[in-house]
C-alpha cells in the first residue's frame, strides 16, 4: 500500500498555517511550538517548521525557561533544521521577552516584601545556566534606585567583592541594600558561603549606616528570603 504524502505547511489548510492563523485569530491562538515555527521559518526534510518545534520543545519538558537557557550550539548541534541563524532567532525572540518583563518590573520601585525583589528581578535571572549576584540599591522609602550585577560564576560559585558593593550603595547614594543572587540548580536553600557573604555585607554596611533588607537566593520557581527566615 502506497504510503500517504506528506503535507507541508503551504498544503495545510489556511486556518492551520501559524501565519494565517495568527492573522485570522490573534497570536494568542498560537500554540508555543506555532509560535518558534514562524520564527524558524522552515522545518527539514522529514518535518514541518511545527514538527520541528514540538520537537524541540518536548525536549526541554515545554518548558520556555528551559528554553532560553540553551545555547546557540544546543540547538544547532541537537535539532535537523536548525542551524546558526534559525538558534539565533529563536534566542533573540526569548531574549526580548526577558526585557520586556524587564521594562514592566522597573515600573514597581518600591520594595515592600520579599515577593517585590523576586518579581524585579526574575527577568534579570530566570534562565540563567550560571550564577549572577545582583543588588538592587534603594532610598529611605524602599524605591529602587538602580540595579547592578557585581559577580558572575559558574554553575555553583559566585564571587563577589564586599568593597565593590559598598561602593557602589555609597556613590549612588543609598540608604539600602538588597541581594539577590541565582542557584541554577533550583536549590533554594542558602550555602555556607552565601551566608558568610550576607554577614560579612551586612556589616559593612552598617559602619556606614546603610540597610541590608534582604537577600534572597533565587530560583525559577521561588526564593528562599534570608528576612522571611529571621536570618539578617
Amino acid at each position: 500500500m502506497e504510503k500517504p504524502k506528506k503535507l507541508t505547511i503551504s498544503e495545510w489548510a489556511l486556518e492551520d498555517r501559524p501565519r494565517e492563523k495568527m492573522l485570522q485569530k490573534g497570536i494568542r491562538s498560537l500554540s508555543n511550538a506555532e509560535l518558534i515555527a514562524i520564527l524558524i521559518g522552515s522545518g527539514n526534510k522529514n518535518e514541518t517548521a511545527v514538527e520541528l518545534s514540538q520537537r524541540i520543545l518536548n525536549e526541554v519538558g515545554n518548558s520556555l525557561n528551559r528554553l532560553g537557557k540553551l545555547g546557540v550550539a544546543d540547538l544547532s548541534g541537537s535539532f535537523e533544521g536548525i542551524g546558526e541563524a534559525k538558534a539565533i532567532s529563536i534566542m533573540a525572540a526569548l531574549e526580548l521577552g526577558r526585557r520586556r518583563k524587564s521594562e514592566e518590573a522597573e515600573e514597581r520601585k518600591q520594595l515592600t516584601c520579599s515577593r517585590d525583589i523576586y518579581e524585579l528581578f526574575y527577568p534579570l535571572l530566570a534562565d540563567q545556566p550560571h550564577e549572577e549576584f545582583w543588588i538592587a540599591l534603594v532610598n529611605a522609602s524602599n524605591k529602587v534606585l538602580d540595579l547592578l550585577r557585581v559577580g558572575q560564576g559558574g554553575i555553583s560559585f559566585t564571587p563577589v567583592d564586599v568593597r565593590m558593593v559598598m561602593k557602589a550603595a555609597l556613590r549612588m547614594p543609598a540608604t539600602g541594600i538588597v541581594l539577590c543572587h541565582n542557584h541554577p540548580s533550583n536549590n533554594r536553600m542558602p550555602s555556607r558561603p552565601d551566608i558568610e557573604l550576607t554577614r560579612r555585607i551586612k556589616e559593612a554596611a552598617l559602619i556606614f549606616d546603610i540597610r541590608l533588607l534582604d537577600h534572597l537566593v533565587f530560583c525559577d520557581d521561588g526564593y528562599y528570603s534570608f528576612a522571611d527566615e529571621g536570618k539578617l
